[in-house]
């Protein structure tokens, strides 16, 4: 039995076919493995994911493990929204993905977001009373959206109305972001 501090952890990544942020899917994912969580990626088509650096330049190809559609997500105890902005403005218009964040929200499981990842829950509307952080662009949304305050950190844990939110601003980051989502998975 190896004692790696995530073994027995199940980690959902929700992500569309294009456009998410190469280090904010990457990096997550293969810490996460590394730590021995079992991490499903799931996109919206079986087809390979194609991330970009910097919002335009290609990134590495991923192999998303699911579908929106055929995802089962009660299995997970976190769930985590890369950015990209071209990939959270995309997401946030699958209604199956709204459908499992807000299914995280309402069962108090932890859901952790990164520089424009916060617009799915802008869209699920489950940012009431929060307190959180992304990339700066997407400040107002987050304040029009019933959050309670938008701050300027690294990296933010909110516990407030029942489940955990841990949000960063950009992959720059991500030390911190997955310090805080190893925490909160762990508590989960």
């Amino acid at each position: 039995m190896s004692d790696k501090p995530l073994n027995g952890h199940r980690v959902l990544v929700l992500v569309t076919n294009y456009g998410v942020e190469q280090d904010e899917l990457v990096v997550p994912v293969n810490r996460l493995r590394e730590d021995g969580a079992d991490v499903t990626i799931a996109a919206v088509s079986s087809d390979p994911i194609q991330t970009l650096v910097g919002d335009k330049d290609p990134g590495e190809t991923v192999e998303p493990t699911a579908t929106l559609a055929s995802l089962d997500p009660d299995g997970h105890q976190l769930l985590l929204l890369p950015g990209g902005t071209i990939n959270a403005d995309q997401l946030r218009l699958e209604p199956k993905a709204l459908e499992t964040v807000r299914a995280f929200a309402s069962s108090g499981r932890p859901i952790a977001a990164i520089c424009h990842g916060p617009w799915a829950l802008v869209e699920a509307g489950v940012l009431d009373g929060k307190t959180l952080t992304s990339y700066p662009s997407v400040r107002t949304d987050i304040r029009n959206a019933g959050a309670k305050d938008w701050v300027d950190q690294s990296v933010v844990s909110d516990t407030a109305n029942g489940y955990t939110l841990v949000t960063s601003r950009t992959p720059k980051d991500l030390d911190d972001f997955l310090g805080a989502v190893n925490k909160a998975l762990v508590g989960a």
